[in-house]
């Protein structure tokens, strides 16, 4: 699973997914004449089946996408807000909304999928779900990632008996056994839900049976999540939030979504001549993560601004105060992932997926999508195979926070699909799982290749890090121990992780559009079952 990929070209169209069988499945909806959307709803489908750890039509997301037709960047949002039926008050930190009933929020990926298709499409939804479908019913060889998913997650919530009979019937089935490489999944359940949405359509889900079925599960659990909270999920259009970087235009979704983190880096990053420097070298490496760490510290004590406190936070002037501050000798202690009263460094559960699809037509689109932690809330409804994300474990519930949330508010969500332009035309989709690193380790991988030159694939496989509260980071081993010892003599608490190549750093996939010859490159992250397909 982990080393150097080979570079993979076509001018007919490209899919990269977090796993082979899915980047399969979209590139099969190309082929057959679907586009880009189609595409994308076949992909995220198929990743329902093949990563359920990671993924289901019962998650939530956003996409970021070069419209042909309309030659313009786009973004869908289809992260619902925090339901109103949420009981706050409940509620102090966040753990308390790890799993289980009450950290259920409204799934917005099924409607997202759709909104795509309606919106841009060409294929019909039977079209679109029938590689679904197929892996779902004539299951599939479990490769090498979720192997290791299953079998770390299985004892974890076997101590949760009251999710874990429900989970284990539906993908153990009557195995006890631990997973081993080749290990063939069937889920004959999530088969039947996704052929009567793809009858009935989202509503299925969001006014009807589907819909009926599993908000009755939850009640019995204790959940509070009502079909009101259902009917009000509805994707949103919004015009995209794009910086400037080394000659391109980097557009990310805007606030709720915190992926304007990522774009403060980048602007900050802008000020210095990281080319001249020696790659993954001491100094390259600690503007980066002084960078990244201000940007957060930033993100965090701006949660969700409006759009004239977010202009006020990349203009040019607050952009040079940071600058000026990353110039400086004096280490920068901030918080990376919510408000807190003190630092801590810690285990994130996030389980994200992203891909990016490009077509013949000349549409490309990147896709970030989430079911939260590992199988997310853990709760699957029976009889649909559907497990429910844990997305409220992401709300700020802490009493004290400036940023807690509220029920029926906005849920700033840690996500960051890119959309890359030259000169007015798409040249780059780029995303990564991740949760708050998200944000972190798109800027570093950017970097790589836009700095450095490295061609994508090489740039996606560069060693990265992850950061934490405080000055805390982590580090793929394959940065050199000396070039670690520099770095905490300049105030960074890092330590490399035991691996040299870890998921702990994200998930990423991209495809890049040559304008000029119209050359599609895809490239995806050995860290984890990343493929690349083309039709």
């Amino acid at each position: 699973m982990h080393g150097p990929r080979p570079t993979i070209s076509s001018l007919h169209g490209m899919v990269a997914a977090a796993h082979p069988l899915a980047a399969q499945a979209g590139a099969r909806v190309l082929a057959n004449g679907g586009n880009a959307f189609d595409a994308a709803g076949a992909t995220a489908a198929a990743l329902n089946v093949v990563e359920p750890f990671m993924s289901s039509l019962a998650g939530m997301g956003s996409a970021t996408m070069w419209v042909a037709a309309e030659k313009r960047v786009r973004v869908l949002d289809f992260v619902p807000d925090v339901p109103e039926s949420f009981p706050l008050e409940r509620f102090s930190q966040r753990s308390d909304l790890e799993r289980g009933a009450l950290a259920v929020a409204p799934p917005g990926n099924l409607a997202g999928w759709c909104e795509l298709n309606r919106a841009y499409g060409k294929a019909s939804l039977d079209q679109i779900f029938a590689p679904a479908i197929a892996l779902a019913e004539d299951g599939f060889p479990v490769a090498e990632f979720g192997v290791t998913e299953f079998n770390e997650q299985e004892p974890l919530l076997r101590e949760r008996p009251e999710l874990y009979e429900h989970w284990a019937k539906n993908y153990l089935r009557d195995s006890s056994e631990p997973f081993e490489l080749g290990h063939i999944l069937r889920q004959p359940e999530l088969a039947g839900t996704l052929r009567e949405i793809a009858a009935k359509g989202p509503d299925h889900l969001y006014r009807g049976a589907l819909g009926e079925t599993v908000t009755a599960h939850l009640k019995a659990l204790g959940g509070t999540l009502t079909m009101a909270d259902l009917a009000r999920v509805a994707p949103r259009w919004r015009e995209p939030l794009a910086v400037s970087y080394r000659g391109r235009l980097v557009h990310v979704p805007p606030p709720p979504c915190e992926g304007f983190q990522f774009l403060l880096t980048l602007r900050i990053l802008e000020g210095f001549d990281l080319a001249g420097l020696e790659r993954n070298g001491a100094e390259h490496l600690d503007i980066v993560y002084r960078a990244i760490r201000l940007a957060a510290g930033l993100r965090i004590a701006h949660n969700n601004p409006n759009p004239e406190a977010l202009t006020e936070l990349l203009c040019d002037a607050s952009v040079g105060k940071l600058r000026a501050r990353l110039r400086d000798s004096r280490p920068i202690e901030a918080p990376t992932e919510q408000w807190m009263a003190e630092a801590a460094a810690g285990e994130d559960p996030a389980h994200t997926t992203s891909f990016s699809i490009a077509d013949r037509e000349g549409n490309l689109i990147c896709v970030t999508q989430s079911i939260g932690s590992p199988f997310g809330s853990a709760v699957v409804v029976p009889g649909t195979g559907l497990c429910l994300n844990n997305f409220l474990y992401w709300a700020d519930v802490q009493p004290s926070s400036p940023n807690r949330s509220q029920p029926g508010s906005a849920l700033p969500m840690c996500m960051s699909p890119s959309l890359s332009t030259r000169d007015g035309k798409p040249v780059l989709a780029l995303g990564t799982p991740g949760s708050y690193g998200i944000m972190q380790t798109q800027a570093q991988a950017l970097v790589q290749h836009l700095d450095f030159g490295l061609p994508l694939q090489e740039a996606i496989e560069a060693p990265r890090a992850r950061l934490w509260d405080g000055t805390a980071i982590e580090v793929e081993d394959r940065i050199a121990p000396e070039t670690i010892a520099q770095l905490r003599q300049l105030g960074h608490d890092i330590k490399p992780f035991d691996v040299g190549w870890t998921m702990r750093v994200g998930g990423m996939q991209a495809v890049a559009v040559d304008p000029a010859t119209g050359r599609l490159t895809g490239a995806a992250d050995p860290r984890r079952d990343g493929y690349v397909a083309t039709p």
